[in-house]
This record gives C-alpha cells, sequence and structure tokens, in this order.
C-alpha cells in the first residue's frame, strides 16, 4: 500500500550557513522553492530540487553543481541586465531588496510570535454546569 505523503522540504535553517541572516535565509528558500518548480531537465530547477528535497545542502549544491552553459548563460544575462540599469534603476532595486528581507523579518516575528501564544495559551473549556 503506498502513503501519499508529501515530500520533505527544508526550512531556512538549510540556507543560514550560506546566508547568515534569517531574512536572507528565507528568501534563499523561497528563491529555491520557486526554482524547483521550473522546467524538468534544466540543471537550475534540478539543482533547486536537489535542495529543496535535502538530498543536498546549499553549499553542496553549488560546489558540485555542474559548469552546465545554460547556467552561466543566466547569470551572465542577469550582470548584463544589471549593468545595463541606470544608477536610479539600481537603488530603486536595492530599495525593493531591502523592503523585501524587511518583509521577510516581519515574517518570522509573526510566525515566532503566534508559535508563543500557541504554547502559552491555556486551553479552553466550555462553561458547562
Amino acid at each position: 500500500m503506498q502513503h501519499d505523503t508529501p515530500p520533505r522540504e527544508v526550512g531556512d535553517e538549510e540556507f543560514m550557513s550560506l546566508a547568515k541572516d534569517e531574512a536572507k535565509a528565507r528568501m534563499l528558500r523561497k528563491m529555491m522553492k520557486n526554482l524547483a518548480k521550473g522546467e524538468s531537465g534544466d540543471p537550475l530547477t534540478e539543482l533547486a530540487k536537489d535542495v529543496m528535497s535535502g538530498r543536498q545542502g546549499i553549499r553542496e549544491a553549488l560546489n558540485s553543481a555542474p559548469q552546465d552553459e545554460s547556467l552561466a548563460v543566466r547569470f551572465e544575462t542577469f550582470q548584463q541586465r544589471w549593468d545595463a540599469m541606470s544608477e536610479a534603476d539600481r537603488l530603486d532595486a536595492e530599495r525593493e531588496g531591502a523592503k523585501y528581507l524587511q518583509e521577510q523579518r516581519q515574517e518570522i516575528t509573526a510566525e515566532r510570535e503566534m508559535a508563543e501564544r500557541k504554547r502559552t495559551t491555556p486551553p479552553r473549556h466550555s462553561a458547562g454546569g
């Protein structure tokens, strides 16, 4: 009998060794999760799937990733786009990135507060008698 258990997915902590910051780790996890939804057979998609499933750690995956030409082209394209941006556009992008990281910090804080409330809230009892 086969059980339909969802595949294991790593959490933010998997990315802490690389990010060194909880919000950045969360951002990396979300990016990898999104990349893992890509086209099957795509080297970047496969790398992301391995990391998100826990088959490889992020550092291990990056160090052992094949030097696929499509990956190099993607990184080069990103660099070219960044270089072609005006200084004002780059500043806007940096501000957006900082705003996103702040949102991630707020999300983490809210999750912790919710978990703490769940631990400290006494069970409810009906007023019967």
